[in-house]
């Protein structure tokens, strides 16, 4: 007679199902392990290969850091090179502007000089004509024998000087029975005369003169102030 235990092992052994789930299980087991035991090595291997680059990126970023420095400072001597050429190039305009223009205003002021002097020895010949008729006048008066001829000859110099300075556009001041204007007259004294309206000039002193539109001298008059 079989025992209990021996028609188990007997059903076990004979079953196919239990074989079959049994023999997936030992496969699934035998699988699994090598897997297991690649894992730990795979794992440290690549954590050792990623350390070592994160290790090395910072070596990497400080020579790229230390390059860039260095392009910058190369760009930026260069550039303050061309800045200190531009402004030598500046100073030297300026120094050929300033020369040139201390030589301008030498020039202008030579200039000035010389026609001021042609004006004035214009201007003295002029005269000079009018010193010839004095000296002939005087001469002919103190032989003279006729007063009325030295009279007449003195009267034609004066024309004659009048005349000269009209010529260079000096006119005489209107003045007396004008009207009284600070710009032209000075008033040194003041008067009463009925039959003149107040502010009238009813007396010249001194004649004024102006050249063209500028006042040469003013007119020195007695005012009419009837109040």
């Amino acid at each position: 007679m079989f025992t209990r235990k021996s028609e188990e092992e007997i059903r076990e052994a004979t079953d196919p199902n239990r074989n079959a789930t049994v023999q997936n299980g030992e496969e699934a087991a035998a699988g699994n392990a090598p897997e297991e035991a690649e894992a730990p090595g795979t794992g440290n291997g690549e954590g050792t290969a990623g350390n070592a680059a994160e290790e090395a990126k910072p070596e990497e970023t400080a020579e790229e850091t230390l390059e860039d420095v260095q392009a910058k400072l190369t760009a930026t001597a260069a550039l303050l090179k061309t800045k200190e050429e531009e402004t030598t190039e500046i100073k030297n305009r300026l120094l050929r502007l300033q020369a040139d223009f201390d030589n301008f205003r030498r020039r202008n002021t030579a200039e000035r000089e010389e026609l001021a002097t042609y004006v004035t020895i214009s201007v003295v010949n002029k005269f000079l004509q009018i010193l010839d008729n004095f000296e002939r006048a005087e001469a002919a008066a103190e032989n003279a024998t006729d007063v009325q001829s030295v009279v007449d000859g003195m009267a034609g110099i004066q024309k004659q000087f009048v005349k000269t300075l009209e010529d260079l556009g000096v006119k005489e001041i209107p003045a007396q029975g004008e009207k009284f204007n600070p710009n032209f007259h000075e008033a040194v004294m003041r008067g009463q005369n009925p039959e003149m309206e107040d502010e009238t000039i009813d007396m010249v002193f001194e004649k004024g003169y102006q050249l063209h539109d500028k006042v040469v001298r003013h007119s020195k008059v007695r005012v009419i102030s009837n109040e």
